[in-house]
């Protein structure tokens, strides 16, 4: 599939050389960043804050905004504290550097984001996600009790695989254990209303960290740490956070006055994934479930049958140029009911050429 390159945002529909495409693509699950209501509260509040806040957190001169974005994050996610920074990538960074001290094993799941990877390791590509979570299990079991740290993320976008980290509280009876979870793919989407995994994993015997970018389906240029006080207190006091610049206070702030509109782009999100899921249940070439609004299918010629019918989807190699591309189909809040029809009915055609 060829490259298109583009001089406006990106929603609904973007126009390419002339012509208009549903795009079904990106990570916009909410559409949130799309949304008037949203972006009208936004402006207001960029002539409230500013464009930007460059300042360290660590100033003489702070705003009570981070705290009370932080406050609310954790509490509504169930998490005792938080710490919010500019990016997820940065979050990431911060988070398995708070971590990686005084570990006898680090254990690195085989779809972890490269952001909660620490230098120097690498996620195995030799095993799946079920067969490293058996390995782990069989390696605990053989070990002396050991500072064990687990690294993985709450979904893989791309195979379309939720996980269960239920199992490492197990782990937990005999080992230390650190468990660190991307949920960058997470929030907006799974767990605990927009607010992610953190409640699911939670366990008094893991010092459970849990982080991601919060610019995908929240739709905020931010990323946030997710943990106990004493290990958000430990990555507060580093220079990696004091030292970096936060997160857009005209962003917190238009995320805690529109958490009723959050509420409702998740209700149109689930609608449509359960009406697509529904569409194409009986297509073999298709994977999904009605949870998640990632699709992946096959085959390649695909991608460009759907673009000749208007629709652009998500293509590429995986995981360098050489692989085979990974195509999917990736559903947003911002996508109507019409358009969710029209490609039910694009790919029951395109199957029964196949």
């Amino acid at each position: 599939m060829k490259n298109h390159y583009l001089n406006t945002g990106i929603g609904r529909m973007i126009e390419i050389a002339g012509k208009e495409y549903l795009y079904f693509s990106g990570t916009s699950y909410l559409g949130i960043a799309q949304d008037v209501d949203f972006l009208d509260v936004l402006a207001n509040n960029v002539f409230e804050w500013g464009a930007n806040f460059g300042q360290s957190r660590n100033n003489n001169i702070r705003l009570e905004i981070f705290d009370e974005f932080e406050e609310f994050f954790a509490f509504n996610a169930g998490a005792p504290s938080a710490a919010v920074l500019s990016s997820g990538y940065l979050a990431g960074i911060a988070a398995w550097k708070s971590l990686i001290q005084n570990k006898d094993q680090i254990w690195i799941a085989p779809d972890a984001h490269t952001a909660i990877i620490p230098d120097g390791y690498s996620a195995g590509k030799q095993l799946d996600f079920v067969q490293w979570k058996k390995d782990c299990q069989q390696r605990a079991e053989k070990l002396s009790p050991q500072k064990i740290l687990l690294i993985g993320n709450a979904v893989d976008p791309l195979n379309i695989h939720i996980h269960d980290y239920h199992w490492v509280k197990d782990i937990a009876q005999k080992h230390d254990v650190r468990l660190l979870i991307d949920d960058s793919h997470a929030f907006g989407v799974l767990g605990k209303e927009i607010f992610g995994t953190y409640s699911q994993s939670e366990d008094g015997r893991i010092n459970l960290v849990v982080t991601g970018s919060l610019g995908k389906a929240l739709g905020l240029p931010a990323g946030i740490i997710l943990s106990n006080e004493e290990q958000i207190l430990k990555i507060k006091s580093t220079p990696l956070f004091g030292g970096a610049s936060p997160g857009s206070p005209a962003h917190l702030q238009t995320f805690l006055e529109m958490q009723h509109r959050y509420e409702e782009m998740q209700h149109l999100l689930e609608k449509n994934c359960l009406l697509f899921e529904e569409g194409i249940r009986n297509l073999a070439q298709i994977t999904g479930r009605s949870d998640y609004p990632v699709f992946r299918f096959q085959p390649d010629e695909w991608v460009e049958q759907l673009e000749s019918s208007g629709i652009i989807c998500s293509s590429f190699p995986y995981p360098t140029a050489q692989s085979p591309r990974i195509n999917r189909l990736i559903l947003s809040a911002y996508h109507e009911k019409s358009d969710i029809e029209y490609l039910i009915d694009i790919l029951q055609d395109l199957a029964k050429q196949s």
